[in-house]
C-alpha cells in the first residue's frame, strides 16, 4: 500500500511540473510576439516549399533550435500557429 501511494504522489509531481513547464513556455511567447512573429515567418518559408509545419522535420528543427522535447515543441508550433499565423498550414 505504501508502495502504491508513493506511486501516487511521484506520478502527481511529475504531471504538475509537466503541466507548469507547458504553461510556462507559452507565457514566454506571448510575452516576446517578436518571437512568434519569427516563428510564422520560417512556417510561411516551410509552406512555401511545400513543407507542413506539423511534418517532423520542422518540430525537429524547433525542438533542436529552442532546445525543447519534441512534444513541447509541437505544443508550442501549434499555439503559435493558433495565435499569430493561422493562415499557415
Amino acid at each position: 500500500m505504501r508502495l502504491l501511494t508513493a506511486l501516487i504522489v511521484i506520478s502527481s509531481i511529475t504531471s504538475a511540473t509537466a503541466v507548469y513547464g507547458q504553461s510556462k513556455l507559452l507565457e514566454n511567447v506571448k510575452a516576446n510576439p517578436e518571437e512568434a512573429k519569427a516563428l510564422c515567418k520560417k512556417f510561411e518559408a516551410y509552406n512555401a516549399q511545400g513543407v507542413k509545419t506539423s511534418s517532423e522535420e520542422v518540430i525537429e528543427e524547433i525542438s533542436r533550435n529552442k532546445n525543447l522535447t519534441p512534444l513541447n515543441a509541437e505544443i508550442l508550433s501549434i499555439y503559435v500557429i493558433a495565435m499569430y499565423c493561422p493562415q499557415i498550414k
